[in-house]
């Protein structure tokens, strides 16, 4: 028997609530069950986990608490209350880091792809925050979203994005440099290898991005969703793939990304979003396995935060700096060029 909902408040209060999820279920052809739908739709999450949840009564269909085997069906609003599990105490770690500069109240680093930038959910350990800890003395401590505090942590990159990072080492230049990232004053300039040839060389990409309705793991162009502005250039075209430079205008999660996968030039290696499958026409057997080949070096997203400038917060003075491409993308461009010449 369904459980109304003063009895579901009535459990949200035992728990320490995370956050709350709110998806209203599209339009589908096959009505599946909903322990197996929201393992699509919620970050993280398992079907044992998606269960429990459901069995603790922290999952609502339009009001009401349902069982796993509940089919879902177009238009419910389904609400999703996922309790705060104990974190690990942040440790630092001997973890060998790039650094660009250094001085008393700031750091940049060059990130390697397969670093996660801060904690979180099933990579507590190996973190760049990690490594940080174990480096400097002392690193900011505060959050200016409010959330959960990331020492030094002032923007991040994706696991697989490699590049530069600013990182705080007090509360104040924390807050002075997260104000030029809201101001958008911070220049931020990305190389990619993409799919495809664009029409023009130059061009600027306005969508607004959010989570996707279809898969709530990922981040698409929706309506409704959060501004978002990225420029590109391209640098050098090959066959089939391209070699451009990226401006961030705007920094939302999977941006460039999300950008360009929705106008067909998904960056090249991506997993998540259309890289790893070959996204332009015309390519024959002999090709086909020439890209097999360019995917088995480049095994993540082909992109690298490659520039950094602001203002330095207690010098006042700009600071610009640039790092090389890491040695997957380099190797790639060579085979690529090599080819070109052929």
């Amino acid at each position: 028997m369904l459980k109304v909902v003063n009895e579901f408040d009535e459990l949200v209060k035992k728990h320490k609530v995370l956050k709350e999820v709110e998806i209203i279920v599209p339009n589908v052809e096959k009505r599946e069950r909903i322990d197996k739908f929201l393992v699509n739709q919620i970050e993280n999450a398992s079907r044992s986990k998606i269960e429990k949840l459901i069995e603790s009564g922290l999952v609502l269909v339009n009001g009401r608490t349902v069982k796993p085997s509940h089919k879902i069906a177009p238009g419910e609003r389904i609400i999703v209350k996922i309790p705060k599990e104990p974190r690990p105490e942040l440790l630092p770690e001997p973890i060998p880091l790039e650094i660009v500069y250094e001085d008393e109240y700031l750091l940049v680093v060059n990130k390697p792809a397969g670093m996660v930038t801060h904690p979180g959910h099933g990579n507590y350990t190996g973190t760049l925050v990690n490594a940080l800890l174990y480096h400097c003395s002392s690193l900011s401590r505060v959050n200016v979203s409010g959330g959960e505090v990331r020492p030094g942590i002032v923007h991040r990159l994706d696991k697989d994005t490699s590049g530069l990072l600013v990182v705080a080492k007090d509360d104040e230049t924390h807050r002075q440099l997260a104000r030029q990232f809201f101001h958008k004053i911070v220049e931020r300039e990305y190389w990619a290898i993409v799919w495809g040839h664009f029409n023009s060389n130059r061009g600027v990409i306005e969508a607004e991005v959010g989570r996707s309705r279809s898969d709530r793991t990922k981040f698409a162009v929706v309506r409704g969703g959060k501004p978002a502005v990225t420029e590109y250039e391209v640098i050098e075209k090959f066959g089939f793939l391209s070699l451009v430079k990226l401006r961030l205008k705007t920094g939302r999660t999977h941006q460039i990304r999300v950008h360009l996968a929705h106008i067909g030039h998904p960056v090249f290696g991506d997993p998540t979003y259309g890289g790893r499958r070959i996204a332009w026409g015309g390519i024959d057997r002999k090709k086909k396995l020439f890209v097999d080949e360019l995917l088995k070096i480049m095994q993540r997203q082909a992109l690298h935060a490659k520039t950094l400038g602001f203002i330095h917060p207690a010098k006042n003075e700009f600071m610009r700096f640039d790092s090389d491409l890491p040695e997957d993308m380099k190797k790639v461009l060579e085979i690529l060029e090599t080819q070109a010449k052929l």
